[in-house]
């Protein structure tokens, strides 16, 4: 028992020697953000709902008040695609791959790019099945939003990343 308890210490102490911590909200170099992108666009209503969730950012809403807003993120392009990389003999599918991007940059409201334009690629492989068709669907729907997630994230932390405006 005592062997236990001085071997988790141990542990304990490595970890914390070597600089391990536990992902934090990022703390942004601003405070107020417009974001130009369609109301309807999925990957928008997202990151607007993830920035919200910081607490500490102002996200302007009304396009007439984007040059009061401390930076602009313009959400250029967003697509999702799907390409055939495996068929069988008979040319039958039997794998999909499956693609998302999008294209931003990050900007002050006088033109100063804080990001320039960057495009973010998230892609997967999913399988086919003709017996299957339904569940395989749903699956893909699945996966597209696993990879819009992936982006979101990765584009917040990007943002993170700028340190002066």
């Amino acid at each position: 028992m005592r062997r236990r308890t001085l071997l988790v210490q141990a542990a304990a102490v490595c970890l914390a020697g070597c600089g391990f911590a536990l992902r934090r909200a990022p703390e942004l170099a601003f405070h107020s953000l417009y974001i130009n992108a369609p109301e309807a666009s999925p990957i928008g209503q997202e990151i607007r709902r993830n920035l919200m969730s910081l607490g500490a950012l102002e996200l302007i809403e009304d396009a007439r008040l984007q040059s009061s807003a401390d930076a602009i993120l313009d959400l250029l392009s967003e697509a999702r695609e799907k390409t055939v990389v495996g068929v069988t003999v008979s040319g039958q599918v039997r794998e999909f791959q499956l693609r998302s991007r999008l294209r931003f940059r990050l900007r002050t409201p006088k033109g100063k790019d804080l990001i320039g334009e960057t495009e973010l690629l998230q892609q997967r492989d999913i399988s086919f099945n003709e017996s299957a068709v339904l569940a395989k669907e749903a699956e893909e729907g699945l996966l597209y939003r696993d990879m819009q997630s992936d982006i979101v994230q990765q584009l917040i932390r990007r943002m993170a990343a700028v340190t002066a405006l």
